[in-house]
């Protein structure tokens, strides 16, 4: 068994994207070499909440802290509960990415009782569980602490409860709460064990043998150490094979954390490449290195490494494991995709035209429409300022403030225009004009071009963007730009 799990304790991100892409890749490489393996997600949400997110409202939260995500209810929307409400929009991207685990939610897993047997155990053993986790801390447990943490049905607090008895026969826990109340709870549903024993137990009842897990747990000391002495020491287990990994950092931002706010949704991430890309970004990398994200220009570098078979240092095994079905690749580069879907206003058949006049008769128009709707979004939040323009349907205001060299340029260029030149030539065009014109540099000349074709002094390749554009119709812009005012 091949296991993965998060806490929906916040927007399930792209950082989050490594435990559930590297454990698939495992399941996959497994199955590709006959083992009869499962591949399984839980989703923790029997964990209480920890405290009120800079993204809760304190007010109506403050109250809920250290109940069950799944007993308290969502942010907003129709989910059914706080920890649905994060977890619902991650597996709808699962299932984009083509990543199928059987779903376990914690809170299930204890109801069924399957739990049982290992909370029995961790209660008998309650003084060597603290022995064990004082000798690879240095922590000493509280006098009163449990491996058991009841729910407190009068508050449905789990962490103001402590433990007074237990029943082996009856499967049952006596607690008291600071709320004032005490009774008896069942095991099954009616708390869980701490996550320093919760997770070896899950290995257990789950029969898990692989598993990656953030380097946080990996570190001297922490919770995948503990767990490989409690299975093997309580519960008379063996420990997953460990697949320990580094975190996925935003580009200028540093480590994700839903806590904080720092995150970039998987949804988001997929309306702007295919998912085949998400995969690739993971799976390009090992598992002990940092990975870090860039959603701007490096991002389509990464989509033309998944597209374009001759890219060099493509990672062929990686990009196997990464194919999520269905994938058609464009055989444009992403950013020229880009910059062309903008000159054609996103036009379907604007834009194969443009790509055909410039050297790409064979693009499929299928591919091409299922990457325009990404290009239009990935333009809207991740394009830097200089890759957006609009070519704009009349001389530019802009343009009326040019000086008499820029103005002889432009009608000069204009003129040396042929319906039969390519963007090469073009290019040649400007910069021998260039060369001739007194009064300006060359800096300025080239502002001209982009001040009367789209109102901002920068833009794409020159001579390119002209053939794309037309040469007739640029033209008569810079002929128009040209004339006195």
């Amino acid at each position: 068994m091949v296991s993965t799990g998060i806490s929906p304790s916040g927007e399930i991100h792209i950082g989050n994207l490594r435990e559930v892409v590297t454990g698939d890749a495992v399941y996959r490489a497994l199955r590709d070499r006959g083992v009869d393996a499962r591949f399984n997600f839980v989703a923790d949400n029997f964990e209480p909440l920890r405290r009120v997110y800079p993204f809760l409202d304190p007010e109506r939260y403050a109250p809920l802290v250290g109940r069950p995500l799944m007993r308290i209810p969502a942010p907003e929307g129709d989910a059914p509960c706080y920890s649905e409400h994060f977890l619902r929009p991650f597996l709808a991207a699962l299932e984009v990415l083509r990543i199928e685990p059987e779903v376990v939610r914690a809170d299930a897993l204890y109801e069924s009782g399957r739990m049982n047997p290992y909370t029995i155990q961790a209660l008998d053993a309650r003084d060597a569980i603290a022995r064990i986790l004082h000798e690879a801390t240095g922590k000493q447990v509280a006098e009163d602490w449990s491996p058991f943490n009841p729910a407190c049905p009068d508050c449905k607090r789990m962490t103001k409860t402590r433990v007074s008895g237990f029943s082996t026969s009856g499967e049952t826990v006596d607690y008291v709460c600071d709320c004032g109340s005490r009774g008896t709870v069942a095991m099954a549903g009616g708390g869980k064990l701490t996550w320093r024993i919760d997770w070896p137990a899950r290995w257990m009842a789950l029969g898990v043998t692989v598993e990656p897990f953030g380097k946080d747990h990996a570190a001297r000391g922490g919770s995948y150490e503990t767990g490989v002495r409690i299975v093997r020491e309580i519960f008379g287990g063996e420990p997953p094979f460990p697949i320990p990994y580094e975190w996925i950092r935003l580009k200028g931002g540093g480590d994700m954390s839903s806590s904080k706010g720092n995150v970039l949704s998987i949804g988001q991430m997929l309306e702007v490449v295919p998912p085949e890309a998400l995969r690739y970004l993971v799976l390009r990398a090992r598992p002990q290195r940092t990975i870090s994200f860039d959603p701007g220009v490096a991002l389509l570098q990464l989509v033309d490494e998944v597209d374009d078979a001759t890219s060099k240092g493509r990672d062929e095994r990686a990009l196997e494991l990464s194919r999520a079905g269905g994938f058609l690749p464009v055989g444009v580069p992403y950013k020229h995709l880009v910059v062309v879907a903008q000159i054609a206003d996103f036009d379907e058949d604007r834009t194969l035209a443009v790509l055909h006049r410039a050297g790409y008769p064979e693009v499929s128009r299928e591919a091409v429409r299922g990457r325009l709707p990404s290009a239009r979004r990935w333009l809207q939040s991740f394009a830097p300022e200089n890759l957006r323009f609009t070519v704009q349907s009349r001389l530019p205001e802009q343009a009326r403030g040019l000086d008499e060299a820029q103005r002889r340029f432009l009608a000069e260029l204009g003129d040396g225009l042929r319906p039969s030149m390519d963007g090469q030539a073009i290019h040649d065009l400007i910069h021998e004009l260039a060369g001739r014109i007194e009064g300006a540099t060359a800096g300025e000349l080239f502002q001209a071009i982009y001040l009367s074709l789209l109102g901002k002094p920068r833009g794409p390749r020159a001579g390119w963007f002209v053939s794309a554009l037309g040469v007739e119709f640029c033209a008569g812009r810079f002929k128009e730009a040209a004339a006195p005012s």
